[in-house]
């Protein structure tokens, strides 16, 4: 089979994430290598206010990650994000292979790198006046 990336995004217990942040961080690579995958990028997301509740919890803490894993192994991937009781919800979707490289620099905080047309403002200006 064939390996991809993905996206997945993870609300944790904001109650559990708040006693060891480090652990959820913990929890996903564990997820992650348990089931053959290579992490590209994890981070932290945002901690709010869930739009309903989720398993009696009113707050949650969104876990951002992006990994490499065999196709055949997200099943199992699912499943065991399905049994850790600190995950309320999980969500992981296959990335187009062209948005991979930009989204893991954002993602990791790198700024990437713009295009030449973009960049090139005062050209844009001179042509026009030349016009």
């Amino acid at each position: 089979m064939a390996e991809n990336v993905y996206e997945c995004m993870f609300i944790f217990n904001a109650n559990a994430y708040a006693r060891n942040p480090a652990g959820a961080a913990a929890s996903v690579d564990e997820l992650v290598t348990s089931n053959g995958g290579e992490i590209l990028a994890s981070r932290l997301w945002n901690e709010q206010k869930l739009a309903y509740p989720i398993k009696g919890h009113r707050k949650g803490a969104y876990w951002l990650s992006y990994f490499r894993v065999d196709s055949s192994q997200l099943v199992k991937f699912n499943r065991a994000c399905q049994l850790n009781d600190s995950i309320l919800r999980h969500l992981a979707i296959k990335l187009d292979p062209r948005l991979v490289e930009p989204m893991v620099a954002v993602a990791k905080g790198e700024v990437p790198a713009e295009a030449p047309a973009e960049t090139s403002t005062e050209a844009k200006a001179e042509t026009a006046a030349a016009k």
